[in-house]
């Protein structure tokens, strides 16, 4: 009897999923600051957002051992900065309104919420990780989610202080460039015209990876330049823009929304990772060059695999991104640049 009752014991275990240190993952914080035309003359500012959010969610990653506020924290902090199309920097509908999508997802359980249509909030992000921990869904839109930031006592803003002078500016100009076109025409069409784009490339996310292979994943956006009211793009959808699966990693997308979730680029990336032993870096370029060539439209993504392997690569002009891995801090905006600066204690604090 006792040689069956650890026979049994012994198959219990055997049949737990276990991710042991040995592996040697070391704990990462990775973020994107959005893909796209980036002015030359903003690259600063955007390698400054980066790198801050970068140090923020890798501290809180350190401090709390949560990769799921590691992420929500890091993306909150692009949210408070007017250089990326998010929370405060949001570009504007064509009715010159502000609406958000957000989604952060944690990848040991597939647990996962999701907003949409947010207006005058400053973290849409944190009103998508209400929706994960507090409600039966895992996706709220319009009224029914700003009744929900309201019960949760999410702080509402005046109606238009997210609304900044270039976002105004660049939905002006992209009228202006559509002067000719009929009413219902330039509702349709995309805020690209050539190589212009109009408004900041600036959707946020992050990705993360602690040592013992947990992994979590957020997105927020104010979508395009001159959108129609109502328009969703592909970071609140899960496996267009964001997704997280201890068993694969991890992705955020930034560029053209409607693209990334007709190619449904996550799921893809993942799909690679897991099911042919690809590397994060090798399966997000795979990925997004076959998106580039089929629609003729750019991306950006970062990415983490399970082994804790890196992907970032975009097809777009460029795109701001940033990690800490320990005392590392790597960032970069254009093709293969890779800077590298070692860093202590944080400078900033952290409550």
């Amino acid at each position: 009897m006792a040689g069956l009752k650890i026979l049994c014991l012994a198959l219990i275990l055997a049949s737990i999923p276990r991710i042991s240190l040995s592996q040697n993952i070391v704990p990462t914080l990775l973020v994107h600051g959005g893909a796209g035309d980036v002015s030359d003359e903003s690259i600063p500012f955007k390698k400054i957002g980066v790198k801050l959010a970068a140090r923020v969610g890798y501290e809180t990653l350190k401090k709390t051992g949560s990769v799921v506020e590691a992420v929500q924290q890091a993306v909150q902090s692009m949210e408070e900065n007017d250089q990326f199309n998010s929370g405060y920097g949001s570009v504007l509908t064509w009715e010159g309104d502000v609406e958000m999508d957000a989604s952060i997802m944690d990848g040991s359980t597939l647990n996962a919420g999701c907003v949409s249509l947010a207006k005058d909030i400053l973290h849409p992000i944190a009103l998508a990780r209400s929706v994960m921990e507090k409600t039966r869904h895992m996706y709220l839109a319009g009224e029914g989610a700003m009744a929900f930031a309201v019960e949760e006592g999410f702080e509402i803003l005046p109606e238009g202080s997210l609304v900044t002078e270039k976002s105004k500016k660049a939905l002006e100009d992209y009228k202006n460039s559509l002067n000719g076109t009929s009413a219902n025409k330039k509702q349709k069409s995309c805020p690209e015209i050539g190589d212009k784009i109009f408004g900041s490339p600036g959707t946020v996310g992050a990705v993360a990876i602690d040592a013992y292979g947990n992994v979590a994943a957020a997105t927020s956006t104010g979508g395009i330049t001159g959108k129609m009211p109502g328009r969703i793009g592909d970071s609140p959808i899960l496996g267009g823009g964001t997704y997280a699966d201890n068993d694969s990693g991890c992705v955020s997308a930034t560029g053209q929304g409607e693209t990334i979730m007709r190619f449904n680029v996550a799921s893809k990336i993942l799909a690679l990772i897991e099911h042919f032993g690809m590397s994060a870096q090798d399966a997000t370029a795979k990925v997004l060059e076959e998106m580039t060539h089929r629609f003729n439209q750019t991306a950006g993504v970062i990415s983490i695999d399970g082994k804790g392997n890196l992907g970032i690569y975009f097809t777009s002009r460029r795109m701001s991104w940033a990690y800490q891995r320990g005392e590392e801090l790597h960032y970069g905006i254009d093709k293969d640049e890779d800077i590298v600066e070692i860093v202590g204690e944080p400078r900033v604090e952290f409550l």
